[in-house]
């Protein structure tokens, strides 16, 4: 299966939302043949290099596709688009257009039954309620609600300031039950360090 690729600095999750900004050439026509075709297009985080210009030395190969839900021309006269994650995919090959945009032969990757939160999870779901208070959280509009056990880590992982590398990571994660229990262990890491 053929996808656009949009290489960003950022790790987009299933169910999370995502305002861009877009001003490349490259970029606007991908967004306008999308939304034409009523098809998405995949964010991978970019590794090594820039967001502009010239396509990124390393980027990874795990993604999320994202569905434009919205847009905008902003007052800076840029096009302004959110975005909403849906299924998970990985790079198997990837070719570079004419107009620098990159084309990943992907295979979209199963994403589990949810399952009910457990008693265990009540830390982790109060911490989504606070995230939830933030403006900038706010601002976004996703309705923070755990469904079960797959949102919440999607979410939590998604929202919470963890490197990219570790949200990569995260997002590799097939078993939601074992995403939580990393995205605990980076939350004491991240403790541990403010500790210290």
């Amino acid at each position: 299966m053929s996808l656009p690729l949009f290489p960003l600095n950022a790790v987009l999750f299933p169910g999370c939302v995502l305002d861009l900004q877009i001003f490349e050439a490259r970029y606007l026509d991908m967004i306008g043949r999308c939304m034409k075709q009523g098809e998405g297009f995949g964010v991978v985080c970019i590794t090594e290099g820039s967001e502009t210009g010239e396509v990124p030395d390393g980027f990874s190969m795990i993604g999320c596709e994202a569905r434009v839900t919205d847009f905008e021309k902003q007052d800076n006269g840029l096009l302004g688009i959110r975005v909403v994650g849906a299924r998970r995919f990985r790079v198997k090959d990837y070719s570079t257009q004419r107009d620098n945009l990159l084309i990943g032969e992907v295979e979209w990757l199963d994403d589990p039954q949810e399952q009910p939160l457990q008693e265990e999870d009540d830390d982790l779901v109060a911490l989504l309620a606070a995230l939830a208070e933030h403006p900038m959280v706010a601002a976004l509009n996703m309705g923070l609600t755990a469904s079960g056990q797959h949102s919440l880590a999607n979410q939590l992982a998604y929202l919470l300031p963890f490197a990219e590398e570790d949200k990569i990571e995260l997002l590799e994660i097939e078993d939601a039950e074992e995403r939580l229990d990393a995205i605990q262990d980076l939350l004491d890491e991240m403790q541990g360090d403010m500790q210290a």
